[in-house]
């Protein structure tokens, strides 16, 4: 029977094998990919032109099953998800060796985007295997409606919907302060490539964070008023930035975000900080 030590010692040595980090580095990639294809779908939407494919995770896939080798890229997208998944739980189970050390609310953070990643790769490989399931919206919402169905149920509606506010503003916070570049080689960067990705880490993450913060304002109105059929998914809450007061720009520039996020997920698959010592991502 291996002993504990032996345990984290092989679980250190797996997460810190090239081979891990080059598949991680695949699954910025299929993040971006996806986030490219969400953004377009959007910018289709506010241009009337969205043929009835709903701008979320979903829809980006079949995109990615009609085009040319899609079946591949999508194995490779599983894959990379589920790569990311465990890099992420490396950082849980082991911390990041930085002079202050792994702080408990970083071990948390990478605990969620843990969960997020692995349920990036089951839904990749449910659609590689024929289900779609249904759209965020309905989602979101049986999702509400269940819960708040229990005792109690309404008080954690509440608190997912805070956990998404929080977590999309400390994204936007963190995009304003360019805190993103803190995970960046940057010591490989040219300063024209630092010039080039800082915009695109700003207006990227700004969007991906009121895109989050607006599920959370959706799903707590929900709560509040106690109408399930409010709350919202990603397709949803894009489509609500076009009834906001910015119209049909406001869509149009939040999906312009989503598109710039994808353009950053590619540089953050260049430059990343995967490969120092162990699992320190």
């Amino acid at each position: 029977m291996a002993t504990e030590g032996e345990v984290k010692q092989a679980g250190r040595r797996a997460a810190g094998h090239p081979w891990f980090h080059h598949l991680s580095r695949v699954g910025l990639v299929a993040r971006g990919l996806l986030y490219l294809l969400i953004g377009w779908l959007a910018l289709r939407i506010g241009f009337g032109a969205g043929g009835g494919k709903e701008a979320e995770r979903k829809g980006a896939l079949q995109m990615v099953a009609d085009g040319p080798g899609g079946m591949v890229v999508l194995w490779l997208m599983a894959a990379g998800f589920a790569a990311l998944a465990a890099w992420q739980l490396a950082e849980v189970l082991y911390g990041r060796p930085v002079p202050d050390g792994h702080r408990f609310h970083e071990r948390l953070g990478s605990a969620a985007r843990s969960a997020v990643y692995a349920g990036g790769a089951a839904v990749t490989l449910g659609f590689l295997f024929g289900y779609q399931g249904t759209s965020s919206d309905k989602q979101s919402q049986t999702f509400t409606a269940r819960a708040m169905g229990e005792p109690g149920g309404r008080w954690l509606v509440l608190a997912v919907a805070a956990g998404f506010l929080v977590w999309g503003g400390v994204v936007i916070v963190n995009a304003v302060r360019r805190g993103f570049l803190e995970e960046l080689d940057t010591g490989r960067m040219s300063r024209a490539a630092r010039r080039f990705v800082q915009p695109f880490g700003i207006a990227g993450n700004t969007a991906r964070g009121l895109i989050g913060a607006g599920v959370g304002v959706f799903l707590g109105y929900a709560a509040i008023t106690f109408q399930p059929d409010k709350a919202k998914g990603l397709d949803g809450t894009l489509r609500e930035f076009a009834g906001s007061p910015a119209g049909t720009w406001g869509l149009l520039a939040v999906a312009a975000g989503l598109l710039v996020f994808g353009l950053y997920s590619f540089c953050e698959a260049r430059w990343r900080k995967v490969d120092a010592s162990g699992p320190s991502w």
